[in-house]
């Protein structure tokens, strides 16, 4: 009875990783309203898209800005652009408006505003599905968009299954608690590295063919717990931290793709980037103690385990970043070509 509710369960954790992997859109989206002149404005509408899939988002101000077509629409594999120039606010201060963003009460993507003033003076917030829509205030600058980078960063692994799936099969493939530590640092240190470099452009990579590269990723440490479960040494014997920390780099460089889509603020990018980076650490540790907690639960209640589950958990890993390899891949391919 136990075998069997331990495969309906092992069945239902891959339909759900798989759907919420593929319908559910995690990068923030971004709303730039920049001043041009004293009562006009240009307004970008960056929205995050999977291939052809994107979520229904409208952003509206209250004094009517956006309610014309946009003057520029351009839509790639990862992401949807709107752009509105000379956009007026002569009849109605934008100092005095709400900016609403249509639909996102049913995502979970959260919304970066950036209102840039002729005089330099910015202005930031951030919308969540929760509270969708907010009153400009232009008169005092705001800090707490810095803040909320934090939350970003907590967000965006949490909520990033891919990333998480490679985090937990690095739990899964060692043993002993120094050995973990290293191997954790290892892959800290490497995303550390290049979210760094590729959020300041010291470095270029094609988002697609990242996220591609980051599911087959876990498809090698799908392997290596396979290799494990038969009694093979692998990387597991040798240097699992090196394992962790190649591949880190590549999780380092998709992690700053949550950055390019919402932009750095001019002026705070240190401070910006060190909140983000801390905010992926927080959420990667509370993983990571909340998985071991649930692997020693396991361990006590499934005393005599059988022998098909050693095997269990690595394919059903393999199986979902294998599903995510091949999409990604395929998107990369349609959206150029990949040298």
């Amino acid at each position: 009875m136990i075998r069997n509710a331990l495969r309906v369960m092992l069945g239902l954790l891959i339909g759900c990783i798989t759907s919420l992997a593929s319908a559910h859109e995690i990068r923030p989206a971004l709303l730039q309203i920049t001043q041009k002149d004293a009562h006009l404005y240009e307004i970008l509408w960056k929205q995050p898209v999977n291939g052809e899939v994107a979520v229904h988002l409208e952003p509206r101000l209250s004094g009517g800005g956006l309610s014309a077509a946009p003057d520029i629409v351009s839509v790639s594999p990862s992401f949807a652009l709107k752009i509105w120039k000379g956009v007026s606010d002569a009849q109605l201060p934008l100092d005095a408006q709400t900016v609403t963003v249509d639909g996102l009460q049913r995502t979970i993507t959260d919304v970066l505003v950036n209102v840039t003033l002729l005089n330099g003076r910015s202005t930031q917030l951030v919308l969540k599905p929760q509270h969708n829509t907010s009153r400009l205030d232009l008169q005092t600058p705001h800090a707490v968009a810095l803040l909320a980078y934090l939350s970003l960063g907590i967000e965006h692994i949490l909520t990033g299954v891919d990333h998480l799936l490679f985090v937990l099969g690095l739990l899964l493939l060692v043993k002993g608690a120094w050995a973990l530590v290293r191997t954790i640092s290892a892959f800290t240190a490497a995303h550390s590295v290049t979210l760094a470099a590729t959020a300041l452009g010291w470095i270029h990579v094609r988002p697609a063919l990242i996220e591609a590269l980051v599911a087959l990723s876990i498809v090698v440490l799908a392997v290596e717990l396979v290799r494990q479960a038969h009694g093979e040494r692998g990387w597991r014997g040798h240097r699992p931290w090196l394992l962790a920390f190649l591949f880190g780099l590549l999780h380092g460089c998709a992690f700053a793709g949550a950055l390019a889509e919402v932009g750095l603020p001019s002026g705070q990018i240190p401070g910006a980037l060190l909140l983000f980076n801390l905010g992926v650490e927080a959420g990667q540790l509370l993983f990571v103690a909340l998985a071991c907690a649930v692997l020693w639960l396991v361990s006590r209640v499934l005393s005599a385990r059988p022998s098909w589950l050693r095997f269990a958990t690595p394919y059903a890993i393999g199986t979902c970043a294998a599903y995510w390899f091949v999409e990604r891949f395929l998107s990369a391919i349609h959206s150029g070509p990949i040298s």
